[in-house]
């Protein structure tokens, strides 16, 4: 039955989706499901009761294409609305066009670069300098409470705080 009409069916279902090529696939599904629930197929049997006789074996074909046609509208609509979504999350618009915000892989490089010097820096000499820094910058410990911990004066604690942050500045503009 659907060989036999198949160019109607292919027909039909251009006009319900508006693409030949979307139709052909839309067929091809229905070949298969009618392959799926055919009583005289080798695979396993469905649970429950064989189904019957089809009265109008053309009317059920095109109600067949027509529930794939809606799922595939369903799906459609879901990948739009997830697409729509990533994208309105990763892109600003600016001017007319839609602009990616992710940095460049050049960006990337440099800021794992400039990451590094950084590292290397807060790791390097002045010692003293760069330990109450840690203590301050990172920890979050307070300029009393390092000056209690290292026995030395707040004053001093911030000057090794200034020492530290030209040091850091030198070595990220090299």
């Amino acid at each position: 039955m659907l060989a036999a009409n198949r160019n109607q069916l292919v027909r039909f279902f251009t006009g319900r989706t508006g693409s030949l090529a979307e139709a052909e696939d839309v067929v091809q599904e229905v070949w298969l499901h009618v392959g799926q629930t055919s009583p005289d197929r080798t695979a396993q049997p469905s649970p429950g009761p064989p189904p019957g006789p089809i009265a109008n074996p053309l009317a059920y074909l095109h109600r067949v294409g027509m529930n794939i046609v809606l799922d595939r509208v369903r799906a459609n609509g879901r990948r739009q609305r997830r697409d729509s979504g990533y994208v309105d999350a990763t892109t600003s618009v600016v001017g007319a066009e839609a602009v990616d915000d992710a940095p460049s892989a050049f960006d990337t490089v440099a800021g794992r670069e400039r990451i590094d010097r950084l590292t290397a820096a807060l790791s390097g000499p002045p010692e003293g300098a760069m330990r109450v820094f840690r203590r301050h910058r990172i920890d979050g410990v307070s300029h009393a409470d390092i000056a209690a911990e290292f026995g030395i004066s707040r004053s001093a604690v911030e000057k090794h705080v200034a020492v530290a942050l030209r040091h850091l500045r030198k070595a990220l503009d090299e």
